[in-house]
């Protein structure tokens, strides 16, 4: 049996930093001490002083483009990608080609990530105006949760029949999570736009053309039908100031019926960042303004917002270089998003605790993950150790996406990710990975 005890680290966790030792042995967490002694010949130590212990980062929302769109992105690399980035676990949006709509095709991508998954993982179904029999057929114990697209984005799985979501929020009590954009309201300001200025529409149009609007009228309706079906939902990357007046902070995290996420790069970039960056950072939502910017991180520090994700969705420079109108919206994240909440730690805006809360706590909270999210005794050990005093740039040559770019690079960060470990296992430590070892598939509490 595998056996590792890892010595001296700052553990963080449930919002405390502690000093201690923590033994692994085979896929669990065995002992967590203030010092463990008398270890067995046969164990690994990896002495950590100087370094904090996280629990590993649960993504709630990547895009790894397997099947279909692999000369994007795929299962294998992505997830690598990931656990350099200290992700241990993932969960992938069904708008995949084909999309995984049928429980079949759902299970095809289980059997991919199964082989060659680096991180453990799960996916959502995807629904769409017509499949809601397919749907109800979904094992909550198994699947992370329903996922709807109430505006169009890549992959066009659009839901827009009102009918339908509301027999969809009816009739599951799986957890439903979505994108909200009004489609009504980009599509007039796109033609608008189109009409100024042609195909060559300006980048910093785009948090105009798919504006503050276009997700407040999505999301308060996605909300109100929430409340009047007694639905579970989610709201995906919330990207205005003006959304985050829809969620409440006065209850626990578990007793929330509607809850919110932020990802990474609404956290980091705003409209001023268009003019050097360009179409690398269009996303759907749009990165919008320095106040919404703010008003994203006053909601996610006063708990309105629970989850930090990624939304990690590669695309090839070649596709990202096309003009404004054929240049796809995503980018890819999962490498350095822990590194950007670190620098925002280094920067005092956000507590190392919060951010294991938002990005390890919160997820394992909010799916229900089983055993795992949190360093205790009994849990799987998902398990990052991070040196926050070693500063590294980002260039093409440190970059892992099969996409081989990031929207970081040049950036410099102050922390490193020296060691994750998956389930009990040490799968990259400094550059240097474990290929043999592979993630599992996560269950669920429900």
């Amino acid at each position: 049996m595998n056996k590792v005890v890892i010595k001296n680290a700052q553990l963080v966790n449930e919002g405390k930093i502690v000093n201690g030792d923590i033994l692994i042995e085979g896929n669990y967490i065995v002992k967590i001490a203030n010092s463990i002694q008398n270890i067995s010949e046969d164990t690994q130590i990896i002495d950590a002083k100087g370094s904090y212990l996280l629990p590993g980062i649960i993504d709630d929302q990547v895009h790894f483009r397997e099947p279909g769109l692999t000369h994007k992105a795929t299962i294998a690399t992505e997830s690598k990608a990931a656990v350099a980035g200290g992700i241990t676990s993932f969960i992938e949006m069904p708008n995949t080609v084909p999309q995984a709509t049928t429980q079949q095709l759902l299970q095809n991508k289980f059997d991919i990530a199964a082989k060659t998954s680096f991180a453990n993982y799960s996916f959502m179904f995807g629904g769409t105006n017509d499949n809601l029999e397919e749907l109800l057929k979904t094992d909550p114990q198994k699947v992370a949760a329903i996922k709807l697209f109430l505006g169009s984005s890549t992959g066009n799985m659009l839901v827009d029949n009102e009918e339908t979501l509301e027999k969809i929020f009816s009739s599951t009590k799986m957890l439903i999570a979505v994108h909200c954009e009004d489609e009504h309201t980009i599509r007039k300001n796109l033609s608008e736009a189109i009409e100024k200025y042609g195909e060559a529409i300006p980048i910093e149009m785009h948090p105009k053309i798919r504006s503050e609007e276009a997700c407040y009228i999505s999301s308060s309706k996605a909300i109100a039908l929430a409340k009047k079906t007694g639905a579970k939902l989610h709201v995906f990357h919330v990207s205005t100031a003006k959304e985050t007046a829809l969620f409440n902070n006065d209850i626990p995290l578990e007793e929330k019926q509607i809850t919110a996420e932020v990802c990474i790069h609404h956290l980091w970039f705003d409209e001023e960042d268009y003019t050097k960056k360009g179409t690398l950072i269009k996303w759907n939502p749009a990165v919008k303004t320095k106040k919404d910017k703010q008003g994203l991180w006053k909601a996610l520090l006063d708990d309105r917002i629970d989850v930090i994700a990624t939304d990690h969705a590669p695309h090839t420079l070649e596709e990202k270089s096309q003009v404004y109108t054929k240049a796809p919206s995503g980018g890819p994240l999962v490498q350095h998003g822990l590194l950007a909440m670190l620098e925002s730690v280094h920067d005092n805006k956000i507590t190392l605790e919060k951010v294991v809360e938002k990005m390890c706590h919160n997820p394992a909270r909010l799916f229900q993950i089983k055993k795992r999210g949190f360093i205790k005794e009994g849990y799987f050990a998902d398990l990052v150790l991070v040196d926050v005093n070693t500063s590294q740039q980002i260039t093409k040559d440190n970059i892992l996406y099969k996409c081989g770019w990031s929207p970081f690079e040049g950036t410099t960060f102050h922390s490193e990710i020296t060691h994750t470990f998956v389930n009990g296992k040490l799968i990259y430590h400094k550059g240097v990975f474990d290929t043999e070892t592979k993630g599992m598939q996560l269950t669920f509490n429900r």
